[in-house]
Formats: structure tokens, sequence, C-alpha cells
């Protein structure tokens, strides 16, 4: 569960800014701001990778820029359920959605330990001890 909300914060965040920064997204209220970014972290779960298997070859034929406009669209369609998030043109919705995932991948990284768990600090405590040999780089005798 805390994980959950720590991804809906990240992704708030996240669309706040590409609000602040990208000329065609803003939003009414910061409830909607927060619904907007709820559905948007939904339709990220469940329905974006059904679109990228269905749209797979066009990925692929683009290589790899597709997935841009997938989440471009996503933007768009939380448009459409959201009461006051709006997103005016698919340009804004394509540049925001790439806002947002550097946004989001840049908060998740400064949160996130070496071992893959989320932290509410970046530095750590703990030292892994690292078990095995040591192999040398000389190359000849010792």
């Amino acid at each position: 569960m805390r994980h959950f909300v720590f991804r809906w914060a990240i992704t708030t965040v996240a669309v706040m800014v590409a609000a602040f920064v990208i000329q065609g997204i803003r939003y009414d209220s910061v409830g909607a701001l927060t619904c907007a970014s709820l559905l948007l972290g939904i339709f990220n779960a469940f329905l974006r990778p059904i679109l990228l298997l269905l749209m797979a070859p066009l990925i692929i034929l683009t290589l790899g820029l597709f997935i841009f406009v997938v989440n471009g669209l996503m933007l768009l369609l939380v448009n459409d359920f959201v009461h006051g998030f709006h997103v005016d043109h698919f340009g804004s919705a394509f540049w925001g959605a790439i806002l947002i995932s550097i946004v989001s991948w840049m908060l998740s990284a400064f949160f996130r330990g070496h071992d893959g768990k989320v932290y509410p600090l970046t530095h750590h405590t703990r030292i892994r001890q690292v078990e095995g040999r040591v192999v040398s780089s000389k190359i000849g005798p010792p």
C-alpha cells in the first residue's frame, strides 16, 4: 500500500510539473490533479500493456518511438474522464507524456535504493558484504 501511495505521489508531482511547463496542459484544482494522476497510473498499469502488445508491430517499425504516441494517447484519455483536467491537443499530450515520464523516472531513481526498495531518504546505512573470491586484474605471476 505504501508503494502505491508513493508512486501516486510521484505521478502527481510529474503531472504538476508537466502542467507548469507544457502550455496546453492545465488543471482547475488539486483534486482534479490527484484524480488525473490516479487515473493515469491505473491506465498505465492495466490499459498500457494491452495497447503496447497490440501496437507491437508499429513500435518495432519505429524503433520504439511509437511508445511516446501511446503515452500521449493515455494522457488524452485521462483528459476525457477527469473533469477539471485539461489537455488541449495531441501535441500537448505527446510532450506532456514525455515530460511526465522523465520526471517520474528521475523522482523514482532519486528515492530508490540499490536493492530496488523505495526509501524516503537517499542515504543508506546498510553495507552489503560481498562473498566469494576476489579476482586480480593483473596478468602474469603475482
